[in-house]
């Protein structure tokens, strides 16, 4: 395991389909035509990234933290119009666990106005505990995916049990459109979205207790990627 690099820009996509339809109909909404023409993705704030062992502040307007479990490829070389093939895995460094920490409240009333999300997710990206090369995952790369188990819990809680290689979207998929008309650098993560079962949004409040409360810890497990644990804080 290495050390991260400093992160330069965050690209977050939406590259689970389990995720994106059962939140979906939770609000009786169906899914979308466009979600599978493209993968798509939002920019995220470097200035709040924080690491494994940190304290996490949610917004103090906020009273509905989340949680979000992804997997994330670390950009290693330069890299501009890659093709949708495993050519593209070229400009990858290697892989971290990823927690989307996310105020749904906040969130909600943003993209309810068609935009964002903004405020939602500025203030909490956590990567961690390390970098693994990609050369070390090779094993576990099968049709442009990542077979990793992947596991969440909420003060030793087991809250979400899943597996990375159920991505719609592949990661060649992902550098592609990423990459499409710019450059990317050395530092740029691209995340997978949240994996399905891996947030309270989908499981619902109800089903793990509720959201997020100040001193609750939650520990995210990536197979061969490690675990990233983070404590809630507050800005009171």
């Amino acid at each position: 395991m290495l050390p991260l690099p400093p992160i330069r820009s965050i690209r977050d996509f939406y590259a689970f389909e389990q995720h994106v339809k059962t939140c979906r109909a939770q609000r009786g909404l169906d899914m979308i035509p466009q979600w599978y023409q493209i993968p798509v993705f939002y920019f995220s704030n470097p200035a709040s990234v924080i690491g494994d062992g940190d304290v996490v502040l949610p917004p103090k307007d906020s009273t509905q933290l989340d949680f979000e479990l992804e997997i994330a490829a670390v950009i290693g070389k330069e890299a501009c119009d890659l093709p949708a093939t495993d050519a593209a895995m070229d400009c990858v460094a290697g892989f971290t666990v990823y927690n989307d920490w996310s105020a749904r409240d906040l969130q909600r009333n943003e993209m309810a106005v068609g935009l964002g999300p903004s405020k939602g997710k500025d203030f909490a990206n956590a990567f961690g505990p390390g970098l693994i090369p990609l050369d070390e995952l090779r094993d576990c790369y099968i049709d442009g995916r990542l077979r990793l188990k992947m596991k969440a819990f909420i003060n030793d809680k087991l809250v979400s049990d899943a597996n990375s290689d159920s991505m719609y979207w592949t990661w060649p998929q992902l550098l592609a459109h990423a990459s499409r008309d710019t450059r990317l650098m050395p530092g740029d993560i691209i995340g997978s979205g949240t994996v399905g079962t891996g947030c309270i949004l989908e499981l619902t409040p109800e089903a793990v207790g509720g959201w997020l409360q100040t001193n609750d810890v939650v520990r995210l497990e990536v197979e061969r990627l490690g675990t990233l644990t983070n404590k809630v804080g507050s800005r009171h």
